[in-house]
């Protein structure tokens, strides 16, 4: 990639099976790379989200994660509730999807609480620009999984947020997005990126295609 300002990592999210862990352990020993799980009890006969069984082995694999929770879980969460039941160990940052409208100051602060008292980073979205707020990880997302490329990318947040950005990401369109984002040497290792639907195969985690964004990346 001719742009050399890198993300401090890439998110991959929606590890969707137990039996690729060693491939994802062998990518994770060249590349920094963070795993997303996404988390709803209600929607697991959906390949995107794992089975609490097959969920719970890729949480016991050793690898660096972070929770995508959806639905009701993610709602209680910014009510002020703690779902308990989801069995959230092994990951180190919980990003809350909660809303495509933003995030009330009461909402961040349950987002916080929870996560903190888990030993985790809270992570929320944002679709606009990066909002001054520390208590939270900021994701850049108007696609929500559909890789939909945004027709414009905000520039990074107040050195005390870390950002990421996310949409329409590719082994085909990353270095146009890298040549698009408003970034300066000194953002070099300050964000991350997070993609989704774009490294998929009918549906599934495909691992190639993860390897080939890390290249392109981090050559």
């Amino acid at each position: 990639m001719s742009n050399k300002i890198q993300p401090a990592f890439v998110t991959f999210t929606g590890v969707d099976r137990s039996d690729i862990i060693p491939s994802l352990l062998d990518l994770s020993e060249r590349y920094p790379i963070e795993w997303g799980v996404l988390v709803d009890p209600e929607q697991e006969d959906n390949n995107l989200f794992p089975t609490l069984e097959e969920r719970l082995k890729v949480q016991s694999s050793g690898l660096c994660l972070s929770a995508h929770i959806c639905g009701i879980p993610a709602a209680e969460i910014v009510q002020g509730k703690n779902p308990n039941y989801l069995q959230l160990s092994g990951f180190s940052r919980l990003q809350i999807n909660h809303s495509r409208d933003g995030s009330t100051e009461e909402q961040i602060s349950n987002a916080h609480r929870f996560a903190s008292s888990m030993g985790m980073r809270a992570a929320l979205q944002c679709q606009g620009d990066f909002p001054d707020e520390p208590r939270a990880d900021w994701l850049y997302d108007v696609s929500f999984g559909l890789g939909t490329k945004p027709t414009s990318w905000p520039p990074m947040g107040p050195r005390s947020t870390f950002c990421g950005y996310s949409g329409g990401l590719s082994p085909e369109t990353i270095e146009s997005t890298f040549s698009a984002l408003p970034l300066t040497e000194s953002d070099n290792k300050q964000f991350w990126v997070d993609m989704e639907s774009g490294v998929r195969t009918d549906g599934w985690l495909d691992v190639d295609k993860c390897e080939q964004v890390c290249k392109l990346i981090f050559g």
